[in-house]
């Protein structure tokens, strides 16, 4: 922590956690997953995993562990879904953009090299 203090956490629901307390974070998946439940959260001391309402990359973040989530290619299709989303929103796709866009991510996943190209 910057000023050496122990940073809180929001989990959502008004729950708080101290960063340095947290040990685990599993995302919660299928028919278990939904109002408002994102992610289990293992805090030490307690016994079971406290259900926190946001995403665990969010969680992560906000406890300062930027690197753990050091993904380019997540961040990336992450970023492309939001520019979908929005333009999707805006009535205005422009599908020659997104195709590029997309390509690229794509094979920027295929190793130099690779004689099997996906384009």
């Amino acid at each position: 922590m910057a000023d050496g203090q122990p940073r809180m956490v929001f989990l959502g629901f008004g729950k708080f956690v101290r960063a340095d307390r947290i040990y685990a974070l599993e995302p919660i998946r299928g028919e278990e997953r939904g109002g408002g439940k994102r992610t289990h959260v293992w805090v030490e001391g307690v016994p079971e995993p406290i259900v926190a309402s946001r995403t665990e990359r969010s969680i992560l973040l906000e406890m300062g562990q930027r690197d753990a989530l050091a993904t380019p290619i997540v961040d990336e299709a992450v970023s492309l879904a939001k520019r979908i989303v929005e333009d999707a929103d805006r009535g205005r796709v422009d599908l020659g953009d997104l195709g590029r866009r997309a390509r690229h991510l794509l094979e920027s996943t295929t190793k130099a090299g690779d004689p099997e190209k996906l384009f």
